[in-house]
């Protein structure tokens, strides 16, 4: 029988698989939609303010979040659902049912050496000022984690469609559809 831990590290990498399938297939939806979009994929003479969809992994689960500011300030904000603790066992329990929540950085979230994947988008200040406040937002109204119904994935996945972006239908990917 296999290890419960082992189980959990399966779906975590399958879980990274489709953030990292999510961060990479954020794009406009077509030209019409990138017209109707409130936040356009700009370089960055658009503007200096940024929301930046991550993807990482680690030695035991991986993890989607965006970072967000300002290209000439070194600070940067960060946005990702998580389970509240640094405990594997609400990340077990995550998988059959919904664990509190923390939807501020996490370990390894500023580390560039666990990057997989990464999706930059500048906005003019005026975009960003509303980007921003709903990210603010969605961070406030995020209390719960669940492997299967709304993860880390599916967190930055509202984040992209609230900036008009296209993002995968589906929030569980598993490394064999990557890319198609």
């Amino acid at each position: 029988m296999r290890d419960p831990r082992t189980r959990a590290r399966g779906l975590a990498l399958g879980l990274c698989a489709a953030a990292i399938a999510a961060v990479m297939q954020v794009q406009p939806a077509s030209a019409q939609d990138a017209k109707q979009a409130s936040v356009k994929p700009q370089t960055t003479s658009r503007g200096i303010y940024y929301v930046d969809f991550r993807a990482r992994t680690a030695a035991s689960y991986g993890h989607a979040f965006v970072w967000y500011g300002r290209t000439d300030q070194k600070q940067i904000e960060v946005a990702g659902l998580h389970p509240a603790s640094e405990s594997v066992i609400p990340y077990i329990i995550g998988h059959v049912l919904p664990v509190p929540s923390e939807t501020g950085k996490s370990y390894g979230d500023l580390d560039d050496e666990y990057l997989t994947a990464s999706y930059r988008v500048y906005m003019t200040e005026a975009e960003a000022q509303r980007v921003f406040a709903y990210i603010k937002r969605l961070q406030a109204t995020s209390p719960l984690w669940n492997a299967a119904t709304y993860n880390c994935v599916a967190f930055i996945q509202d984040i992209a469609r609230y900036m008009g972006l296209k993002v995968p239908v589906n929030h569980l990917l598993y490394p064999e559809e990557i890319g198609r």
